[in-house]
Formats: C-alpha cells, sequence, structure tokens
C-alpha cells in the first residue's frame, strides 16, 4: 500500500502579526464618557459626530498625544529638558499604539519673516543651489538667507595657546538681509500727527496716544521730567536737539522723582509697545490707533523681495532667488526641471520632490514667498502635509483634522486620493471629518454623540459606511441630506462696488456685490476670493469681518471673558452684595490665593511631565472661599461658570437675576449653535469650528450693516449646517447683508447671488466666470462649481 501523506496543517500565525488594533479603553479626556473602542491598524477610520461631540479629544488630546509623550520618553532626559512636556491622557488602557504623525489645522505662524518657502525646506535648498551655481558667486548659503544679516567685526582676541598674545583678528559674514526692512519686505511710516499735538506742550497733554493720560508715570511724566526736553514748551517749538531726543533717543536711564526710569525716543517706544505686536491680538480701540497712526509701504530698497542687492544680483539663467520666489510653484518646478548640473544632481531630486508634492497637493498656485500667515488653515494644512508625501516610512498612523477644510468639491477628490495612498503604503489613517465625500472613502468609521459637550462623548456607532447610513444616529440621519434651490430670490437694496481689483492674481476685476441679500463667493482654492473680498472691500466702520484668524486665549480665557459677559455678570453681582465687581474675578481679587485662580496646582517635575492636581483649597472652583458667600438668584459666581449657554439665558432672562445685557450675549451664543458650552470652559479646549461660531456671536452685537464670513462652515456638522443657514437668514431679514466665501454645496444652493471666481487658481483664476442666482449657475453648469452643485441638488 501507498504511504498516506498528511494534509499540511497551516503554519500557527506569528505572535507579531496579532497587533492588528489600537486598543482604547476607559478614556475621560474632555467630555469623553469612559469611551472604550478598537480601531484597525493599516486601514482608514473616519471619525464623524456633531462639532463638539469629543472627536478631537479621542483622536488627538488621546492616542496622538500618547503615542507622542511615549516617543518623547525614548530620548535622553537631557534632550527631553528642550521639549514639550505631556502629561499622560486620562484613559485606563491604550494598546497597539504606533508613532503618530499629527497634520493638524493649527495656522503656521505669523511671524512676518515667516514663508512658504521657509516653511518647507525649499528655500534651504535653493540657497544652496544659488550659492554653488549662481553667478557672480557671492558667498555661502547664508548670503541668500532674507533672515541672516550681514556682520563685520575687528579687534583683539586673546589666543591661550601655551604663551598667551593678544591678536588682532577681523570677522564677516555675508548675510541675504536687506539692512532697510530688515527682511520684513515692507517698512513702517509712523504718521507723527496721529502720536502728538505738536501745539500743545507735554505738560498741556499733547500726547493723543490710547492709556498716555498727561498724568500717567511710567510714560508722559518720564518725558516731562527726563531733563532732556522743556515741558512747558509747545513741542513744535522744540530744538532740532531736542526734537531728536524726543523721537530718536536710544534708551537712558533717568531719575524722576527719585525712581529709576528709562527714557526711551518716541518712535522706538511705539515700535516695541504697539508694532512688535500681533494686530489680531490687540484691544479693538488699539488696534484703531495702531490703523490710522501707522502705514506699510514696500520696502524701496529690495522692491518687497527681503533680499540685499548682492542676493539679487546672482543668477542662473537669468533667474535670481528672488524671482525663483516670486514664481508660481508650478512654473518654478518646470524651471528646476530643466537645470542639467550633475554636481547637484541630489540637491535638485530633493527640490524637485518637494516642489512636486506642492503641485500634487493642489497649492501649485502658491508662491514660495508667500507669507506663511496669509494661508487659510487649509492652505496651511496642507503645507504641513508636504513632507509627508514622499516619505518611506510605512507603519505609522498619521492623523488628520478636517483635511477638506478650504477645499472645492472638485479638490476633494485629489485629497482623498493622497489619504488613500498613505494608507495603502501600509499606514493607519485617521481622519476627523465632516464631508460626506471624505466619509465615504473609509474603511471603518466611528461616530461620536449623540450631542455635543456633556450631551456627547459617547461612541454611537462603529463600522462601515453602509452601517451608519442605516444606523439612527444624528450623522446616519444626515448623511444623505442635501439643501434645495430657493424658488425665489431676495432682490438687491444696493450694490457694494469694486473697480479694478488687482489684489494677488486678480485681473483687474470689476464686480457689483448686491447688498441686502446673502451673496455667496465661490471657487476652486487659490482662484482669488479672499483676495477679492478681503483685499478689495474697503474695511470701513460698516463691514465686520469674520475670518478664520485664531482666537487668542490662555486657559484663564473662557466664552465668558472672550464675548464680555463677565462684565454685566459681576456688575450685577456686585450690586447685589454691595462689594467691588473685581471680587467676582478668578484673575483679579477674587482669586484663590493658593492655586492664583487657576483651579488646579501644576508641580513642575523638571524633564518629566509636570503633573496638575485640582486645587485643595477651592476644591477647583478658582475662586476665595469669602467670594462663594455672595449670592445672586441663589447661585455663587462658580455656579453661574459652571452652568451651560442655554442653562444660563434662562437663568439671566427673568427673575431675580434678570441682566439684559447678559441675555443678549447668551441669545446670540445660542443663535451660533453653541447652547452646550459652558461659561467658564478653556478657550484651549474648543474645537475649530466652535472658536469660529464665537467669534461670530462676538461679531452680531456690532452695529455693521455688511457681514463678511470666510467659510463659516468650517468645523460644522451636517446636522449644523442646516442651523447656519437660519443664522444666515435672520441676519439678511434684519437688515443686514451678508457675503460668504464658502466652499460647502447647501450654503450655495441656499445663496440668493452667487459669484463664481476661476477658472482655475494662481495665474489660471482670478477672473469672474459667473454672476447670477443658483438656479442660473446649476442650468447653465458652465463652471466647475457648477457642475458640482447640479450634481449636489440631483438636477
Amino acid at each position: 500500500m501507498a504511504p498516506r501523506t498528511k494534509t499540511p496543517q497551516p503554519p500557527a500565525p506569528h505572535a507579531a502579526d496579532s497587533h492588528d488594533l489600537i486598543r482604547v479603553h476607559g478614556a475621560r479626556e474632555n467630555n469623553l464618557k469612559d469611551v472604550s473602542i478598537e480601531l484597525p491598524k493599516r486601514r482608514l477610520t473616519v471619525f464623524t459626530g456633531v462639532s463638539g461631540s469629543g472627536k478631537s479629544s479621542l483622536v488627538f488630546s488621546t492616542i496622538a498625544a500618547e503615542s507622542q509623550r511615549l516617543i518623547n520618553e525614548t530620548y535622553s532626559a537631557f534632550v527631553q529638558g528642550f521639549m514639550p512636556t505631556q502629561a499622560r491622557p486620562d484613559v485606563d488602557v491604550l494598546d497597539g499604539l504606533t508613532t503618530a504623525i499629527i497634520v493638524d489645522q493649527q495656522r503656521m505662524g505669523s511671524d512676518p519673516r515667516s514663508t512658504v518657502g521657509t516653511a518647507t525646506d525649499a528655500n534651504a535648498m535653493l540657497r544652496i543651489l544659488f550659492s554653488r551655481l549662481g553667478k557672480p558667486h557671492i558667498g555661502p548659503p547664508g548670503a541668500f538667507a532674507f533672515n541672516v544679516p550681514s556682520v563685520t567685526a575687528s579687534g583683539a582676541i586673546t589666543v591661550e595657546r601655551g604663551n598667551k598674545k593678544a591678536v588682532k583678528a577681523t570677522f564677516s559674514r555675508t548675510g541675504g538681509m536687506c539692512p532697510r526692512c530688515e527682511g520684513r519686505g515692507s517698512v513702517s511710516d509712523i504718521d507723527l500727527t496721529q502720536l502728538y499735538d505738536d501745539s500743545k506742550s507735554i505738560a498741556e497733554g499733547a500726547f493723543t496716544i490710547p492709556g498716555w493720560k498727561s498724568d500717567s508715570w511710567w510714560t508722559v511724566r518720564t518725558y516731562a521730567e527726563s531733563g532732556f526736553l522743556d515741558p512747558n514748551k509747545p513741542i513744535a517749538k522744540f530744538t532740532k536737539k531736542e526734537m531728536q531726543d524726543f523721537l530718536y533717543r536710544e534708551p537712558t536711564k533717568v531719575k524722576v522723582e527719585g525712581a529709576n526710569l528709562t527714557f526711551e525716543g518716541l518712535i522706538p517706544k511705539i515700535q516695541k509697545s504697539f508694532l512688535s505686536k500681533d494686530r489680531e491680538s490687540m484691544q479693538p480701540h488699539i488696534r484703531e490707533f495702531v490703523d490710522r497712526a501707522v502705514t506699510f509701504t514696500t520696502c524701496p530698497e529690495c522692491e518687497g523681495t527681503r533680499l540685499t542687492e548682492g542676493a539679487r544680483s546672482s543668477k542662473i539663467k537669468k533667474i535670481s532667488i528672488a524671482d525663483a520666489c516670486a514664481m508660481e510653484i508650478r512654473d518654478l518646478a518646470e524651471w528646476v526641471r530643466g537645470l542639467d548640473e550633475p554636481s547637484v544632481a541630489p540637491l535638485l531630486e530633493a527640490l524637485q520632490q518637494t516642489l512636486d508634492s506642492f503641485v500634487e497637493i493642489g497649492l501649485g498656485y502658491l508662491a514660495l514667498d508667500r507669507p506663511s500667515g496669509t494661508l487659510s488653515g487649509g492652505e496651511a494644512q496642507r503645507v504641513k502635509m508636504i513632507r509627508h508625501l514622499g516619505s518611506s516610512l510605512t507603519d505609522v498612523t498619521y492623523v488628520f483634522d478636517e483635511p477638506t477644510i478650504g477645499l472645492h468639491p472638485h479638490d476633494i477628490q485629489r485629497m482623498n486620493d493622497l489619504l488613500l495612498r498613505l494608507r495603502d503604503k501600509g499606514n493607519t489613517v485617521l481622519v476627523v471629518e465632516h464631508k460626506p465625500e471624505a466619509i465615504a472613502i473609509a474603511d471603518h468609521v466611528v461616530d461620536l454623540g449623540p450631542g455635543a459637550g456633556t450631551a456627547g462623548g459617547t461612541v454611537c456607532f462603529e463600522g462601515t459606511l453602509e452601517g451608519l447610513r442605516a444606523s439612527d444616529t444624528v450623522t446616519g440621519r444626515h448623511l444623505d441630506d442635501r439643501a434645495v434651490l430657493k424658488d425665489e430670490v431676495r432682490k438687491s437694496t444696493g450694490a457694494l462696488e469694486i473697480r479694478g481689483a488687482t489684489s494677488h492674481n486678480l485681473r483687474d476685476v470689476d464686480v457689483d456685490i448686491p447688498l441686502g441679500v446673502l451673496t455667496v463667493i465661490t471657487g476652486v482654492a487659490g482662484s482669488g476670493k479672499s483676495s477679492l473680498v478681503h483685499g478689495s472691500i474697503p474695511a470701513g466702520e460698516n463691514v465686520i469681518s469674520v475670518d478664520q484668524s485664531p482666537i487668542r486665549g490662555s486657559r484663564r480665557s473662557n466664552p465668558a471673558t472672550y464675548t464680555g459677559l463677565l462684565e454685566p455678570i459681576r456688575k450685577a453681582f456686585a450690586k447685589a452684595n454691595g462689594v467691588k465687581p473685581a471680587l467676582f474675578s478668578a484673575n483679579s481679587e477674587g482669586a484663590c490665593p493658593t492655586c492664583n485662580g487657576a483651579g488646579v496646582i501644576f508641580t513642575d517635575l523638571g524633564m518629566m511631565a509636570s503633573v496638575s492636581s485640582p486645587c485643595e483649597d477651592c476644591e477647583g472652583k478658582r475662586f476665595q472661599a469669602s467670594v462663594l458667600d455672595y449670592h445672586l438668584g441663589g447661585r455663587d459666581i462658580s455656579e453661574v461658570l459652571a452652568m451651560s449657554v442655554s442653562e444660563a439665558e434662562e437663568f439671566f432672562g427673568s427673575g431675580e437675576a434678570a441682566i439684559p445685557a447678559a441675555h443678549k450675549i447668551l441669545d446670540r451664543l445660542v443663535d451660533v449653535g453653541l447652547g452646550y458650552l459652558s461659561l467658564g470652559q478653556p478657550l484651549t479646549t474648543l474645537s475649530g469650528g466652535e472658536r469660529q461660531r464665537l467669534k461670530l456671536a462676538t461679531h452680531m452685537g456690532d452695529k455693521g450693516g455688511v457681514y463678511v464670513l470666510d467659510e463659516p462652515t468650517t468645523g460644522l456638522h451636517l446636522a449644523d449646517v442646516e442651523q447656519l443657514l437660519g443664522l444666515l437668514d435672520r441676519l439678511v431679514e434684519s437688515g443686514k447683508s451678508v457675503i460668504v466665501i464658502e466652499h460647502h454645496q447647501a450654503v450655495m444652493a441656499h445663496a440668493d447671488w452667487i459669484i463664481d471666481l476661476g477658472p482655475g487658481a494662481g495665474h489660471d483664476g482670478g477672473q469672474i466666470v459667473f454672476e447670477g442666482t443658483p438656479a442660473d449657475l446649476v442650468a447653465a453648469r458652465s463652471t466647475l462649481t457648477g457642475e458640482h452643485l447640479a450634481e449636489y441638488v440631483g438636477e
């Protein structure tokens, strides 16, 4: 008999292949309620849910934060001392984590010397290229850098070698920074007539600068009693020397009434105290003063290129580094492709790859000299993606925060392809997203909710897209929502005329924006929408602009302080109890002395993560015990700050605690869909969409007649878009004109008038390709926007 052959048994799975899941158990960061979840690795998982439901808390504050913390712990204690310390997230178990790379929506720093080129290493490579190939040769790469000043020095140095001896030495370094504008590209001129009235003397109160009263100790008294000027002589009659000291004197120590103070010329003092600050973070009256007193003009010496004459004179094939940085990146990529220099081949290859990544990701219309602070949230996020596209790393977790923000429906497909490519290289991709087109490509969907804030923080659904559609969650019900075109559009009551607009890529655009209606400005990313609206509409008293610039605020700031709501509440508490309003501020006299009003005690452990624990004296309430004895309507100030906006609206609306001024602000917060926020919640814990709506609520009380909104659907769930449309309608019906820059088709369909820019981005855009009603746009299908809108409304 022939021997029987055994069927071979399949080999037992290798132990290393059993870690195919990221496991999260008992996550309690922010509003998460003991969330436990298992996420498949090497797949694309999309997190959905209404704004404020806990998506960012789970993805960014728990999974990504712990991954980064664990990686930081692998470095030596010395290196960790230089890195930001992170506390362990509030979670029981986190298992199966891989290295996380976070690509978030944080706007890039608005440093005046930060550009797209410096933020992506493209400039560094170009500098090396020009230092090797540029004719005439002017020096090393630093000679082409606009943030490296030229330095020369000479003198004696002591060389300690055998016998000490002094040696004469000279040192010089060639930098590329334009000396006139210091690499900023623009120079500021201060209008002296806005700083003082020269017909008066200092003693008579000549200064017209906000906060500089005639008796203010640190400023005016220093000028009056410095001994350099005659305080009783009108400024117009100062001698040449007095005027020089008054305006330009270097900081000099002086004695004023026995106190040591510093006297400094008015111009440098204004530059330090006002112009060194970010304009957005200034108080409104200070911002008005700066806008009035300071004009920024292109630097006449470098013509805005930021570079010295030497750096501009060195050229490769008749192109200088300033010309290269001013080109659109897609044109620059072609120019680099045409350079054939074996001596710098690896450099050209790396530069080519970076520039091609820009084009591939849809940012070919940018130029490398574009200031990074002027990029929108979506553009900034895609610029950050560039360094990861060509990466050879695999088995990495990429975490994206709404990568489709700022993208026209036409561009979303391209972004989807990039996310799928990252996944197909063997990476885990986690995406927080609201757009149905982006949710559609998910391998796995996690829906958080059911509501926002305290009503959220639980997992409502986990599974496939089809499962989500069939589920009875808020996202599932609204996934196939489609706004319909209006049967009747409103008639305009006038027009805002823009003539000959040439800002950035606009080509001498003439357009009438109708007033008294809802106007939507559309077009692909980079077509010139923001240039038209922000660059051409005069920002007068009548125009209120709510853009995507971030809210500035520490963990001590909250919705109550940001909106000005705390002011009438403090006054009402003070009046009801016959004490000072300052007692009801955790940043002032009422603060708990142990934690200084922070509510938590931070223990700094040097190189280890600092530990925070609730303050035992005030139990996290932030106020002194004596302050909590004062009540209004039966509640103390800490109980009021713990209320949600909706609760507070009811509480301050009627009865003993009625405060009309506070009720009006709370009404607006409910109007923009922030009823679930608690009044004392730190601003640092708000999501991007919540911050923009908080800003909108703050501006709704302003007296302007024209509202300009920049993508108000950013961070909004499909269910919230409906509420936003209702809010826009109410604004228009109250007599306001609303101009919205938007990519969301629901807002386009709801508009009374559409202005479409294009046809492409950068130098392919900058023209008006359609003006009319949404119905006409759908019927014509003559533009990319028209095609996508027609598809959306099912025409």
